[in-house]
């Protein structure tokens, strides 16, 4: 049980909130690469399912990506024990809102409930994930410029290092390196967040293609009619 807890907290301890309006950097679209998003698997079960669960998706599915049953039981599976089961999170409900005072969301939709008008859901997260910044007045000891006052703490700040708020020049610099150099770490936050896309709408590529194909095959069909229509008026004039 210790071991547990002591977990959870360098996990996300707090709901995602609304936050100002902010602008939002361009998430890279790696929804063709199945080793980004076996990647993505990987960093969301590591540092995201201690909290937070995706009830709406079961393991199963993650054979989509690429991965076998067996790798996703092996390398995967720590909160279940059949592979049809949804992926929840160990803790109960009740516990987490008593640890930290509200009940951390489930992350299934999270990529498709954070699109706006300043930039799609995979913006919002690729973004919020790469500005956690020091902050000693915040009970976690970290704030973040996507979310002001945000609950959640920075779970990646061993990979991303520590960064600091220039007031003046309105950015953030990084005090502290950590683990990853900066481009390696926005690597990883791309392939979580496409993990998240898929999450959010695991059908979403099969349809992408079936889409093509209709089209494919209105553009042909719509080909022999043209092709009937003529021969059959050639003769009317």
């Amino acid at each position: 049980m210790k071991k547990f807890l002591a977990a959870l907290l360098f996990a996300p301890a707090l709901a995602f909130a609304a936050g100002a309006s902010v602008h939002l950097d361009k998430a890279p679209d790696v929804q063709g690469d199945k080793a980004a998003l076996q990647n993505g698997a990987k960093l969301f079960v590591n540092y995201c399912l201690s909290c937070h669960g995706a009830s709406y998706v079961r393991y199963n599915r993650l054979t989509e990506l690429g991965l076998t049953e067996q790798q996703i039981k092996e390398n995967l599976m720590f909160t279940a024990e059949k592979i049809g089961e949804p992926m929840r999170i160990a803790a109960r409900h009740t516990d987490q809102k008593q640890w930290f005072g509200a009940t951390p969301p489930d992350l299934s939709l999270v990529a498709r409930s954070r699109a706006s008008h300043a930039g799609s859901g995979a913006d919002w997260l690729y973004t919020y994930l790469r500005s956690f910044y020091r902050d000693d007045k915040r009970p976690t000891g970290w704030n973040n410029t996507v979310f002001e006052n945000v609950g959640m703490p920075h779970v990646f700040w061993q990979l991303q290092g520590e960064q600091v708020k220039n007031a003046e020049a309105h950015k953030l610099e990084l005090a502290v390196p950590g683990k990853l150099s900066p481009a390696e770490y926005d690597k990883q936050v791309a392939d979580l967040v496409g993990f998240m896309v898929w999450m959010g709408e695991p059908g979403a590529g099969f349809r992408q293609k079936l889409g093509v194909g209709v089209l494919a095959f209105l553009v042909v069909l719509f080909g022999f009619s043209y092709a009937l229509k003529k021969n059959y008026w050639k003769d009317v004039k």
